[in-house]
C-alpha cells in the first residue's frame, strides 16, 4: 500500500510518500511560504520557486511533481488511496487514528481553542485533501492519542473539577506519534513484549518531552493542556509558577497575547543564552559564555528532575530512549543528563555514547541496571502505518 503523509502548517505542507508493502520512501519535501511570492517547493532534495495561493494550490503542485515524467514517483493520483494526516489536537474524543469523516471533522474544529496555533493549519490541510485526493481514504492520526492511555491522577490538574467538566483543563501530552514510535521500537530491540516493559522516551527538539510508559502504555508525560509545559525547550520556557503570566500583566504592563507569545517565542534557552540551538549553546558555553553555560545547566538539571522522578512513579525502569534531534546526536546532553545516576542503577558507556551513528544503539555500561538507547525517530513511518491499520480495520 501507497500512504502519502502530509503534515500541514499555517503556511507549509510537508510530506513523505511511502511504499508500505516494499518498505521504501519513495517521496519526501516540504511546501513553504504558502500564499506568498516565494513560495518554494523542496523535493527530494531539489528547490523550486512556485507561487501557490492556497493550501489546495500547493498540493495540487506536489501531485504534478509527484507524477511527472522527469522526477516522479507514480503513475496517476489515483495511486494515492490512503492519506494519513497528522493532526497536532485530539482531545479526549479520540484514543486512537480514526477515518476522517464529516463527524471527525467537526471534532478537530472543536479542538481549536486547545491547539489555537495548530489544528486551524491541520483542518484546513485536511479539507484540501479531501478536494485533491476525493478517490482517498484519510486518517486522522492525533500527538495526543498516545496520552489518552494516562490515569486520571496524572493528566488532571489540582484546580477546580468544574474547569475539568466545562473547559477540558487537563493535561494532554504531545509528540505522541515519536514516543510510541520509539518505544516499539525499543522492544524490537530488547526482544520483549513491549507490553511488558517499562520506559522512559525523551524527546529532545526544539520542543522537548519526556514520557514514562507503563507496560507498553503511556502513563505520565510533561507537555500538559499545551506544549508549553513540561522541559526547558528552545524557545519555550516548559514549569514556571503559574502566577508569573498574572505578574508580568501587571507589572510589566504586556498583554496576555505578549506574554504567551514570549513564554513559547523567546524563552527556553534563546531567553537565557540568547540561542535556541543547542549546538551553538554547547560551543558557546565551551567558548567561556556564561549565559550559555547557565541555560544549559538549566537544561540539564530540569531534564535530571523529570527522569527521577519518572524513575519514582514506574517503580521498575527497563530502558531509558533518548531520540529527536538533540536526543539523537547530542552525546554531551546525554552523558550530562544521566551522569552521578549511578545510584539509581544508571550508568553511562562514554565510548559507546560518543559513537556516531544513525542506528538504534545502546549506550549503557555493562553494570547498568537499566538498558539506554538511543533510537531515531520515524513519526511520519508510524502515521503511514497508523493510516494503513486504521483503513484496514474498517474493512
Amino acid at each position: 500500500m501507497k500512504v502519502l503523509v502530509l503534515n500541514s502548517g499555517s503556511s507549509s505542507i510537508k510530506f513523505r510518500l511511502f511504499d508500505l508493502d516494499r518498505d521504501q520512501v519513495l517521496a519526501n519535501g516540504h511546501y513553504e511560504k504558502i500564499g506568498e511570492n516565494d513560495s518554494t517547493l523542496h523535493y527530494n532534495d531539489r528547490s523550486q520557486v512556485n507561487n501557490v495561493s492556497n493550501h489546495q494550490g500547493a498540493l495540487e503542485f506536489i501531485v504534478e511533481k509527484l507524477t511527472s515524467s522527469e522526477d516522479g514517483v507514480i503513475q496517476s493520483p489515483d495511486e494515492l488511496t490512503a492519506i494519513g494526516h497528522r493532526v497536532v489536537h485530539g482531545g479526549e474524543s479520540f484514543k486512537h487514528s480514526v477515518l476522517i469523516d464529516s463527524e471527525v471533522l467537526k471534532a478537530i474544529e472543536e479542538m481549536i481553542p486547545l491547539a489555537p496555533l495548530h489544528n486551524p493549519a491541520n483542518l484546513q490541510g485536511i479539507q484540501m485533501s479531501l478536494k485533491v485526493f476525493p478517490q482517498a481514504q484519510q486518517v486522522a492520526v492525533f500527538d495526543t492519542a498516545f496520552h489518552q492511555s494516562m490515569p486520571e491522577s496524572s493528566y488532571r490538574y489540582a484546580v477546580p473539577s468544574d474547569l475539568y467538566a466545562e473547559y477540558s483543563v487537563r493535561k494532554y501530552g504531545f509528540h505522541g506519534s515519536s514516543h510510541k514510535y520509539v518505544a516499539q521500537r525499543a522492544a524490537k530491540y530488547l526482544n520483549r513484549k513491549l507490553d511488558e516493559l517499562n520506559l522512559i522516551t525523551i524527546h529532545l527538539g526544539n520542543g522537548c518531552s519526556i514520557t514514562a510508559i507503563k507496560n507498553g502504555r503511556s502513563y505520565d508525560t510533561s507537555m500538559g493542556l499545551t506544549p508549553l509545559e513540561g522541559l526547558m525547550m528552545g524557545t519555550r520556557c516548559g514549569d514556571i509558577d503559574p502566577a508569573i503570566p498574572q505578574y508580568l500583566h501587571q507589572r510589566a504592563d504586556l498583554s496576555y497575547g505578549e506574554i504567551d507569545r514570549l513564554l513559547n517565542k523567546s524563552s527556553g534557552l534563546k531567553g537565557i543564552s540568547g540561542n535556541n540551538d543547542v549546538r551553538q549553546v554547547i560551543e558557546a558555553a565551551e567558548s567561556g559564555a556564561a549565559p550559555a553555560k547557565l541555560a544549559l545547566e538549566m537544561y540539564i538539571h530540569r531534564l535530571k528532575k523529570y527522569i527521577g522522578g519518572y524513575m519514582a512513579i514506574l517503580d521498575r525502569v527497563d530502558a531509558i530512549i533518548f531520540t529527536a534531534g538533540v536526543g539523537e546526536n547530542s552525546s554531551f546532553i546525554r552523558e550530562k543528563a544521566l551522569n552521578e545516576m549511578s545510584h539509581l542503577g544508571v550508568q553511562v558507556d562514554l565510548e559507546k555514547n560518543e559513537e556516531k551513528s544513525r542506528e538504534e544503539r545502546s549506550i549503557h555500561s555493562p553494570d547498568s541496571q537499566t538498558d539506554i538507547l538511543v533510537i531515531p525517530t520515524n513519526e511520519e513511518l508510524l502515521i503511514a502505518r497508523e493510516t494503513k491499520e486504521t483503513i484496514q480495520k474498517s474493512h
